[in-house]
Order: structure tokens, then C-alpha cells, then sequence
């Protein structure tokens, strides 16, 4: 019996979903081909700043409240955020904390969290360290500025580097009004809508010397001497995994591209053809500057890609990150992926801390907690009743977090506002991955 004809348009999808089906059994080895090249301790630095970012964003949210409190039921509108999964309670979340976090019954047994004394004392010495660090960060957002190619952005898109830059909640409102100095706040119309983007005001020739520079001897300009950015020559500090082998048969690459000039990511790029090599070098060391400038050397990779036009960087930035295993190192921990700048770590620690790393740290000295929990009676108008079976394998578990951390192990922080649903997909990573093994 003849059978008939398939249409071609089903034999499109057909196709599709052959090509689909492929595609996600492949992007498995992402995490298989990664083996050789993955650095525990980084992937450790990486779980800390995860469980640091929930309890930070629980900080925040309680420090925008009038009396520094809310119903616990109204946090099931932040599960996203906090990124605790159902039936996880977040009752429970919160209890795990004690010395941060405290829990209590009013009247009418409506279950509310606050903050301790010792985390209200934490906020004013935070606040009294922002406010120190201030002044490098209008530094770093200068730079910033310097290096687009209009030397402007979107507020909106600085915004996603606000805790990675030492910026203070209140950024937006207020902060970028306190440098008039440096930059201002304008309107621009973009094509389809006005946007409001922060503009360089006064270009300074100092802070167009790269990080990489000033660690070569080069000095800040003179009033007959003015440093005006140009093409570089300078090798990128490398620092491969100790297990990764072929090193050796790649030196001669290696070697090529650290010989290779490149211009100087606070130089007009636009003349530069995209896909060459002194194209692909410089996007390496416009990520090597951001990076740079972050307190804790460390960025989720989503962030960077918002700069691609801006920066003048290729499409396939992940490729370039993946590429240099020696300068960055990806972490695919987690729904978001996170690049280190090698250099700066020395196993799970930073070599230099800044007063904010300091005091990250101490707050995450408070996480955790191993005692007898508090019981409390589950309420009517509570929605997180189901049960916590499984919460040991909650990605947001922080039991037992001081027997985690010894054997060593980050928190993706994200403003409620702000919440980027343009996460880069795993298929994706694992294509570049392809791509690099292939190249």
C-alpha cells in the first residue's frame, strides 16, 4: 500500500524537530567537555555568591519597607528573584538565617520577617562603606562611558552592574546626580523610544590608561604630556586550570595572540572590521577592563552581552570568553552563567579585597545555620503550605551552608525592577562550545 505524500511544510518541522531534538542531547556536553577546564575553586566562589546574592536581595527588599518588615506571604512575589522553587517555604528559607533574619506573629497570627540588630548594624556600616567607595565608583562608570563608542548608555542597562560596581540602591535617583563632573543624565531617543542613558561630560585622559597598563609602568598624563589612547602591544596575564593539558599543544597560538597589537578599548573602534583578529583581541581586553572594575572580579555573562553595540564587541562574545580559558573562566553554575577574571583569584579568594568584598564577607559568616529550628504554626493565609521534602536539593539551600563552604564553593542578585528574561540559553553555550573546539 502506497502511502501518502507528506506535506512539505510538515516535512519542515520534521526536520526541525529532528535538528531540536539533536541539539539538546548535544548541549549535555557542556558540562562533560568542560571537565578538563573546570577550576573547583572558582565553581566554589561561584556558590558562595549565589546563596550570598539571595540573602542580599532579602536584605534590600526589607531595607525598602517603612518599618523594615513584611508579611512573609507577600515575599512569595520575589520566589523569582530570591529564585526559590516551589513546594520550597520560603518560611523555612528565612529560619535557616536567624542571626539576619527574624520571624514573628502579630495579633492576628499573620506571620511576619524583619531584620536582628546584628543585620540592621550591618546596613549602616554598608551604607558608611558605599559612601567611601563612591568616588571609584563614578571612576569606573566614567570609564565605562569613555569606552562606548558614543560615550553614552542606558541607565537601564548600568543598572545591571549596580551591585557588581559598588552603586547604591538609591543609584538612579539620586547618585548620578552627585558627579556633574563626570557625567549627566539625558534623554535619547533610540529609533522607537525615548531612553533615558547617562552621557560623559569631561573626557579625563588619565582614566583612559587601561588596568593592564598601569600595571606595565604606565604613568598618569602630564598638562605637556597628554596620554591619548592608541594601539597596545601588552600580554594578557594567564592562569590556566592546573588539569588542563593542552596548553602545551596551543602555545604557539598562544604566543601569536599575546604578540598581537590591538587598539586600546578607550580608542574609536568603529573603523575596525568585525570578526578579525585585532577586532576579537580588543573585545578581549574591553572585557578584561569591565571585569577589572568590578569589586569582585566577576560578572554574570548576560550583563556583558547588553554592551555588544555599545562596546563594539562581537555577536558571539561567549566564544571569545570560552576561547581564552587562560584570561576568563565561565562557570556554568546555575541558570545564568558567571565569568571570572583569572588573574584576580587565587583559588576561591580574591587576592585584593575592597572594604565590600570585606563586608560581603561577613555577612556571609551570618548564613547558615545547623541548630534546632523554631517551630511555628502553619497559617490559613500563608500560600507556601506545601511540604519541604527535598529542600536539601533546592538550589536556594542554605543548611549546613558552614560545612559547604570548607569544602569550598554565588547568588545571582537581581533588582525587582529590573528582573532580564534575556538569559543566554544552555543551548547556546554549548554551541559555542562547539564552535571553539572546532576552531
Amino acid at each position: 500500500m502506497l502511502k501518502p505524500p507528506i506535506n512539505p511544510s510538515v516535512k519542515k518541522l520534521i526536520r526541525a524537530s529532528i535538528l531540536f531534538h539533536r541539539s539538546m542531547t548535544t548541549s549535555k556536553r557542556v558540562q562533560d567537555r568542560s571537565k578538563q577546564k573546570r577550576v573547583n575553586d572558582l565553581e566554589v566562589a561561584t556558590e558562595k555568591w549565589k546563596i550570598l546574592s539571595k540573602i542580599l536581595f532579602l536584605i534590600e527588599l526589607l531595607k525598602q519597607q517603612p518599618e523594615m518588615i513584611i508579611p512573609v506571604r507577600s515575599l512569595e512575589n520575589y520566589r523569582k528573584q530570591i529564585n526559590l522553587p516551589k513546594p520550597h517555604r520560603i518560611s523555612d528559607f528565612i529560619r535557616k538565617t536567624p542571626k539576619l533574619f527574624e520571624l514573628y506573629k502579630d495579633h492576628k497570627g499573620v506571620l511576619w520577617c524583619g531584620l536582628t540588630e546584628r543585620a540592621e548594624e550591618l546596613l549602616e556600616e554598608e551604607q558608611r562603606v558605599l559612601e567611601q567607595h563612591s568616588d571609584k565608583a563614578a571612576e569606573h562608570v566614567t570609564r565605562l562611558l569613555m569606552m562606548s563608542v558614543d560615550k553614552r548608555l542606558p541607565l537601564e542597562k548600568i543598572a545591571h552592574f549596580r551591585r557588581d560596581f559598588g552603586l547604591p540602591m538609591d543609584f538612579r535617583a539620586n547618585w548620578v546626580h552627585q558627579y556633574p563632573q563626570h557625567f549627566r543624565v539625558v534623554k535619547f531617543f533610540d529609533g522607537i523610544n525615548q531612553v533615558e542613558c547617562l552621557e560623559l561630560v569631561n573626557w579625563n585622559p588619565n582614566w583612559s590608561i587601561t588596568e593592564l597598563e598601569k600595571v606595565t609602568g604606565v604613568t598618569e598624563s602630564t598638562t605637556t604630556n597628554l596620554h591619548i589612547p592608541g594601539m597596545l602591544s601588552l600580554p594578557f596575564p594567564l592562569k590556566f586550570p592546573s588539569n588542563y593539558k593542552r596548553v602545551y599543544r596551543y602555545s604557539e597560538k598562544i604566543q601569536d595572540f599575546q604578540k598581537r597589537a590591538y587598539l586600546s578599548p578607550y580608542a574609536d573602534a568603529r573603523g575596525l572590521k568585525a570578526g578579525s583578529l585585532e577586532f576579537d583581541k580588543r573585545a578581549v581586553a574591553v572585557m578584561h577592563e569591565i571585569l577589572s572594575f568590578t569589586i569582585e572580579k566577576r560578572l554574570v555573562t548576560d550583563h556583558l552581552t547588553h554592551f555588544r553595540w555599545e562596546m563594539v564587541m562581537p555577536q558571539k562574545l561567549m566564544r571569545i570568553l570560552l576561547k581564552h580559558i587562560g584570561i576568563f573562566y565561565v562557570s556554568e553554575r546555575g541558570k545564568r552563567f558567571s565569568v571570572f577574571l583569572n588573574e584576580a583569584y587565587e583559588g576561591a579568594e580574591l587576592i585584593e579585597k575592597c572594604p565590600l568584598v570585606l563586608w560581603r564577607e561577613k555577612v556571609m559568616k551570618l548564613v547558615g545555620y545547623r541548630g534546632r529550628k523554631k517551630k511555628f504554626e502553619t497559617l490559613s493565609d500563608i500560600s507556601d503550605v506545601e511540604s519541604d521534602i527535598g529542600l536539601m536539593q533546592s538550589d536556594s539551600e542554605v543548611e549546613d551552608l558552614d560545612v559547604q563552604l570548607e569544602q569550598h564553593g554565588s547568588v545571582d542578585y537581581e533588582d525587582p525592577l529590573l528582573v532580564d528574561n534575556s538569559e543566554m540559553d544552555v543551548e547556546e553555550i554549548a554551541c559555542e562550545y562547539r564552535n571553539v573546539k572546532n576552531s
